[in-house]
């Protein structure tokens, strides 16, 4: 049974929802940094060229720099990437401070939002040294694998905070097999994550190379790690089937919402695949970069927030 209560929204609670929802705005926003190849637009860090506003054209550079390195678009792209950073990590740290209010009512909330302020610092950090060793293999993908991980962490402090809101009972025979099915969703998606991402460092290293390959040519098809990545994706359809048919058989005893979630849980499966393919034949486009990345960022965030569904909802004798 579904019961949804008529309490106000506390400060907390409408700033963890904003900075759930504004951390997955800036992955989308590296990943139009990184389709567009303007990871090294500012070469380096914290600074862009030494100067905090980065200049609009060449001749503005500051005295010592390269302008071979400067191209106004990558620049200012990488500069806008940074700045909404500084906004994340603003609204992280109000979201810490509101949780302090939570401390006796549920320390959880609130450990999980410190945790989620030292990611962020660590993560501007990392970000740091991403650049100065000019996309290094391996640095790319723990910068991708930690920003998931802060918004793990936002969404499970932002969950916490709203469980009173929302409340069902399902029997427990279905949540344990829905959970056991969204867990091993979860787990699968992240190891095709890292995959991908193992895959665009390769792709770097190719079109970065000091003889640029053509762009038809920078991904290897007969590469053994793309060939593992493309051959997981099986993995990753058949585990979202499953959930699919199982939630399809339980969904009386659900409410018709997470029905929802389970849609486009799949439509963000299945398209994934079908970006992936087009990658492959069409030489790598950037539109098709920045939806492959966005499109798995959002995939994790609504699995992940199934798994916390189920995990709180209340059991019930039957199944």
């Amino acid at each position: 049974m579904t019961k949804i209560t008529e309490k106000r929204w506390t400060p907390f609670q409408v700033m963890a929802v904003i900075t759930v929802i504004a951390t997955l705005v800036l992955i989308v926003v590296g990943g139009l940094v990184r389709a567009s190849g303007a990871g090294l637009g500012c070469p380096d860090w914290p600074k862009c060229f030494g100067v905090w506003i980065p200049p609009t054209n060449v001749a503005d550079l500051p005295p010592g720099w390269d302008p071979a390195l400067f191209n106004p678009t990558h620049t200012w792209l990488e500069y806008i990437n940074r700045l909404v950073g500084v906004l994340i990590g603003v609204f992280i740290t109000i979201t810490m401070i509101l949780s302090l209010w939570w401390v006796r009512r549920d320390p959880i909330v609130t450990a999980t939002s410190v945790l989620s302020f030292v990611l962020v610092i660590f993560q501007a950090w990392l970000g740091g040294q991403v650049v100065r060793s000019q996309l290094e293999g391996g640095m790319i993908t723990a910068h991708m694998l930690i920003a998931m991980l802060i918004v793990s962490l936002l969404l499970f402090g932002a969950f916490r905070g709203h469980r009173d809101r929302l409340r069902f009972s399902i029997p427990l025979h279905h949540r344990k097999q829905l959970l056991a099915l969204g867990i091993v969703l979860f787990t699968v998606s992240i190891i095709q994550l890292v995959l991908g991402t193992q895959v665009r460092e390769l792709i770097d290293a190719a079109k970065n190379a000091a003889i640029k390959p053509p762009r038809s040519q920078w991904l290897d098809v007969e590469n053994t790690l793309y060939l593992i990545h493309r051959s997981f994706s099986w993995i990753v359809l058949l585990a979202m089937g499953a959930l699919g048919w199982v939630h399809r058989r339980y969904s009386m005893s659900l409410p018709g919402w997470m029905g929802s979630i389970v849609v486009w849980i799949g439509v963000l499966v299945i398209s994934q695949i079908f970006i992936g393919i087009g990658l492959e034949r069409l030489d790598m486009p950037g539109v098709l970069q920045l939806l492959h990345l966005s499109g798995i960022s959002f995939l994790l965030t609504l699995q992940f927030m199934y798994i916390l569904v189920l995990w709180q909802a209340t059991d019930v004798a039957g199944g």
